[in-house]
């Protein structure tokens, strides 16, 4: 019986399928093509936030942060340009160079300037209100008011100024804001950084700029004093400019109707801003000023000496010639005949300009601070108290005080200068050991600073300095790094450092240490003054 030769072949067996080449390749392309058109519009989004598109998925994704405040310390490094600087710079550009311009500044901007290419363009000069309304959810900022400036020195340049607000403020803002009114902005205490530039038809510049302090604004002459706040969101979907075409033709007109109208009451010629019958622009009946809360300075206690060590405590002080300081408040009152002048609120980033008082063993003194010329003399307060100082509303000026103006930013104090080596006994250390400071504080003793810095901003009366490492630190970490920023007050008369200079600080001419404070995200701001002669 022949079995045949395959015993285990099943004669209905299932014929096998043949594998589909085709439909796994159009398979493996389709996936290929998915993953890479993941990865471009990654690239995209995330680095091209000034997109309302991506924009708005970075919202939902949470990988974008709202616009912050800036401190005036702490602001992006940028090049303050006039208004004649501004529009020979953009009218030279072309469509497609101003609107990649114009994506730039823009991204800057919803980044929080942490990846900058190049100097922030900061707004300076003095221009007038030839407009005003409030933002609303149709703009790109959706809470506070926008004003349509002139400048003064250029008839060519229109200025999109945005105040971001509350909405609780925007009534007192309505009243400050009003068409004539001129916005001076100087580079000591203003921040208006451009982030928007728009060609007009009549071959004009119009930018839109915005106050990256976000402070509080009042005017010279009226009351009331209104704060600003970074917006939480930004409906990019609404487009550039703010004042569209029309409704910008519409208040030109009203506005040149004005100015007829004045000047046929007063029976002069019509004021044309840029075009001035002197060099020098007249001084402005009303100016719109930033001002600052005054913040309080807190005294370190000071340890009192028993009574029966004190004959040996006066000689061990007499023997190391070493006096512990503190800070003392004060107040300045009112010059005596002159109840209308306004409340002037010092900047609280100038701590070298306080007085310091000396304090002994037995007998604390007291050191005379140097007045200013319209400030009457300083009183030291009985007791160190940490009472804010509010900033008032500023009160009606007299009219023919025409030269009034807040000095919320005033600097330049005098104090005692030594030569090389010849300054008052203290500790000495480097910006390795500034976070001790931190911890411990000043603890009433002097503290000097040494070290190499560059000058990465440099001012009339201050200079704000950066510790110089070296590649090693850099790799390995060491010391405060970038992380520290040295703000230096010089006294009146000096000169200080260039921007990009080194500064080398030994023992024999180190910074005097006056405040150190530290941010939540870890920088630290040391506040020092000159104290050296220089050479």
């Amino acid at each position: 019986m022949d079995y045949g030769g395959y015993p285990y072949e099943e004669p209905y067996a299932r014929p096998r399928r043949r594998v589909n080449y085709f439909a796994w390749t159009v398979a493996v392309l389709l996936l290929s093509g998915f993953a890479l058109a993941a990865w471009l519009g990654s690239f995209y989004i995330f680095d091209q936030p000034e997109r309302p598109d991506s924009y708005r998925i970075l919202q939902r994704l949470h990988k974008i942060d709202p616009p912050k405040r800036f401190e005036l310390t702490a602001a992006p490094a940028g090049e303050f340009v006039t208004a004649k600087q501004l529009y020979d710079r953009y009218i030279g550009m072309g469509s497609a160079e101003l609107a990649r311009a114009n994506a730039e500044l823009a991204r800057n901007y919803i980044r929080n300037y942490q990846q900058v290419r190049g100097l922030v363009p900061y707004v300076v000069g003095r221009y007038t209100i030839v407009a005003t309304r409030a933002l609303g959810p149709d703009d790109v900022f959706t809470s506070g008011m926008v004003a349509l400036t002139t400048a003064g020195e250029s008839g060519e340049l229109l200025m999109e100024h945005l105040y971001p607000a509350n909405p609780e403020v925007l009534p007192l803002m309505k009243q400050t804001l009003n068409v004539g009114l001129e916005v001076k902005l100087e580079r000591t205490h203003d921040l208006s950084a451009v982030i928007h530039a728009e060609r007009l038809p009549d071959g004009r510049i119009m930018i839109t700029a915005v106050p990256l302090l976000y402070g509080s604004y009042t005017v010279t002459r009226g009351l009331g004093t209104f704060r600003l706040e970074p917006p939480l969101s930004l409906n990019l979907a609404a487009g550039w400019p703010l004042f569209k075409p029309q409704e910008r033709a519409k208040i030109e007109q009203h506005y040149a109707d004005y100015r007829q109208k004045i000047a046929t009451t007063q029976g002069g010629p019509v004021p044309v801003p840029g075009l001035s019958a002197s060099a020098t622009p007249p001084p402005a009946q009303n100016e719109l000023v930033r001002v600052e809360q005054a913040r309080p300075v807190e005294a370190p206690a000071v340890t009192p000496i028993p009574a029966k060590s004190e004959k040996l405590a006066k000689a061990t002080l007499s023997s190391k010639g070493r006096k512990g300081t503190k800070k003392q408040k004060l107040e300045s009152p009112a010059p005596a005949g002159s109840p209308a002048q306004p409340i002037i609120a010092q900047k609280p980033s100038a701590p070298a300009s306080t007085p310091i008082a000396v304090a002994s063993a037995a007998t604390p003194r007291t050191a005379i601070a140097t007045p200013e010329p319209t400030v009457a003399a300083a009183q030291v307060a009985p007791m160190p108290t940490t009472t804010p100082v509010p900033v008032l509303p500023a009160q009606p000026v007299p009219a023919g005080a025409s030269d009034v103006a807040l000095a919320s930013n005033a600097g330049g104090g005098s104090w005692k200068t030594f030569p090389a080596g010849k300054m008052p006994l203290g500790r000495l250390i480097g910006t390795g050991d500034l976070r001790d400071v931190v911890d411990r504080g000043l603890a009433g003793e002097r503290v000097y600073l040494r070290g190499q810095f560059v000058v990465n901003f440099s001012d009339a009366n201050r200079a704000v300095l950066r510790p110089r490492t070296t590649l090693t630190s850099k790799m390995l970490h060491f010391g405060a790094g970038s992380s520290t920023r040295i703000i230096v007050e010089f006294p009146s008369g000096y000169t200080p450092p260039q921007q990009g200079a080194v500064v080398n600080r030994d023992e024999t001419r180190p910074y005097e240490i006056t405040e150190v404070r530290k941010q939540e995200d870890g920088q630290l701001n040391v506040f020092v003054r000159e104290i050296m002669q220089p050479n």
